[in-house]
């Protein structure tokens, strides 16, 4: 394929033993006074590094090298190895949503998951569109420029850091569903016929790549000026 493309058992109440608060029917580990995850004492609204959302990020970048080795098994062309890369690539894109509705639902946004969960994202898809170019399934000019936009949006992200964190905007995460979606058409061992739907998609993720790459590059701007301004 080619294209551009806990109950009370007797326990004593709250101030009976001192230095150790008894957290109440409702009250979570946040704000029951004793220390969680890797949460920093002292505040109630601390959230904890290690929580739900951020071990999915994590476990998505894990996805990565596993989801390469499947992929070049016989070159890329062992039917059963290249459904098993899909569904791997597939798993992993699905904790991109989990993650993020886990972290809001339930207050565990950090500032962690806001710089690891882009990045996971950008891993992942890099990691295909290479692989695909290797394989010689998608254009090295399409893998060029979706990995010269995530690497330079990588930097600005690091570099306006300082100023404050620009989290994934809708856009971005629009941009990531349909560069996935492409990205799996191209994977998956489906019949030529598909082919011109691939690279229609392909298409569509590259602009949107490119669209979206400017749009932050004004959202950085701009943080960095109202920060010198105030």
């Amino acid at each position: 394929m080619s294209g551009p493309v806990a109950p009370d058992h007797g326990v004593p109440s709250s101030g009976e033993i001192p230095g150790n608060p008894v957290s109440g029917p409702g009250d979570s580990p946040r704000n029951s006074g004793l220390p969680h995850g890797n949460a920093v004492t002292g505040g109630p609204d601390e959230v904890p590094l290690l929580n739900i959302a951020n071990v999915l990020t994590v476990l998505r970048i894990a996805l990565v090298p596993v989801f390469l080795a499947a992929l070049f098994v016989g070159d890329g062309q062992d039917t059963s190895w290249r459904l098993a890369a899909t569904a791997i690539f597939a798993a992993a894109a699905i904790t991109d949503r989990i993650d993020g509705q886990l972290a809001r639902k339930y207050g565990l946004v950090t500032d962690f998951g806001k710089m690891a969960d882009p990045i996971a994202d950008k891993a992942l898809i890099g990691a295909a569109l290479v692989g695909l170019s290797m394989l010689g399934e998608l254009s090295w000019w399409v893998t060029v420029i979706i990995g010269v936009r995530e690497i330079g949006i990588t930097a600005v992200r690091f570099a306006v850091i300082r100023h404050g964190v620009i989290p994934a905007g809708r856009g971005g995460k629009v941009k990531t569903l349909v560069q996935t979606f492409a990205i799996g058409v191209y994977l998956c061992p489906l019949p030529s016929v598909v082919d011109p739907v691939a690279v229609a998609l392909m298409a569509l993720a590259v602009l949107l790549t490119v669209y979206t790459g400017l749009d932050y590059v004004v959202q950085a701007v701009r943080l960095r000026r109202g920060v010198s301004s105030t």
